[in-house]
């Protein structure tokens, strides 16, 4: 009896943080400058405010890939008031760095993954002269050429998208890193670089404003925000895909589940909205707002599957 009474006391307990929540303003930790999981947090984040009737207010740390934001995400408070939006460079980054000052499993909690980038675009400056992939091998393989492409780091998905470009073609492109999507974007606009491969939310605005040149999409198909754009299979390069990644939300460790649940379900219901979900489609995104119990395992995955390219695209652990 006293063990019944114990087990029910503790079950109308349980739920008590998650009813409760939020009761101040939550922190939205964003691991890059400005870019397509800034865009989309913020998005995101305006809705949840709106939905729950507490500020979301979101923070830009960018740096090392992400590794900045996530480690002050790792050592905040349990509580669900401090969260991580970050790229799939989240996965990546164990592979391809010796240390980091987190553990990429045990110090976070998967609350959802937010959208699906479908694939990539591989574009370059509007000053060169390939309109097609083929000639931009062929241009890049003269003696006297040496093109440089940028990312938002070391070891994201823009990073291995070009070395496996890179592995497959016989080409070899100097890599200048930037503090984010946004800055990386705007450097191939600006003509600082050459070539790059890009997510759709950051590259869009840009391709759009006839600043860069598209040459192809590395999904399956062709992107519906650009469908005038080949994939890459149509550009003569079958063999390469890739999916382009993804942005998810995570909690620091021990963040109790009902608060973790919680948030998930108001992500699910945000980006249901026909105003939210317009915004993220513009963006070349595609909405996935799945349980905290999916995106824990298909994080899981991805660290195994991005540590196999990383080893396919030769990228050594710095």
């Amino acid at each position: 009896m006293r063990n019944a009474l114990l087990l029910a006391i503790a079950l109308a307990c349980a739920p008590a943080a998650a009813q409760n929540y939020p009761a101040r303003p939550v922190r939205v930790i964003v691991a890059a400058q400005t870019g397509g999981p800034d865009l989309v947090a913020r998005i995101v984040a305006a809705q949840l405010q709106a939905q729950l009737g507490q500020p979301f207010v979101v923070e830009n740390q960018g740096g090392a890939n992400g590794i900045v934001g996530a480690t002050t995400v790792a050592k905040a408070a349990p509580d669900g008031y401090t969260l991580l939006v970050y790229s799939s460079g989240f996965v990546i980054n164990p592979s391809v760095h010796k240390s980091l000052p987190y553990d990429t499993e045990k110090d976070f909690t998967p609350v959802t993954n937010l959208v699906s980038n479908l694939g990539m675009f591989l574009a370059v400056a509007t000053a060169l002269p390939p309109k097609t992939v083929q000639e931009l091998v062929a241009y890049g393989k003269q003696p006297n050429v040496h093109l440089a492409y940028s990312t938002p780091g070391v070891g994201n998905t823009w990073h291995l998208a070009m070395e496996l470009f890179n592995s497959m073609t016989g080409l070899t492109m100097t890599h200048i890193p930037y503090k984010g999507g946004g800055p990386a974007t705007a450097a191939l606009a600006a003509g600082e670089v050459q070539v790059m491969f890009a997510s759709p939310a950051p590259i869009m605005g840009h391709y759009k404003g006839g600043k860069v040149r598209v040459l192809a999409f590395t999904g399956g198909k062709r992107h519906p925000s650009a469908p005038e754009v080949p994939t890459m299979a149509e550009a003569g390069l079958p063999q390469y895909l890739h999916d382009g990644g993804w942005f998810g939300m995570f909690a620091p460790a021990n963040t109790p589940s009902d608060v973790v649940e919680k948030i998930a379900a108001e992500v699910r219901k945000a980006v249901q909205v026909p105003e939210v979900r317009e915004r993220l489609t513009k963006l070349g995104v595609e909405p996935v707002a799945d349980s905290p119990a999916d995106f824990k395992r298909f994080v899981s995955a991805e660290i195994k599957a991005y540590a196999e390219q990383v080893r396919l695209a030769g990228v050594k652990p710095e």
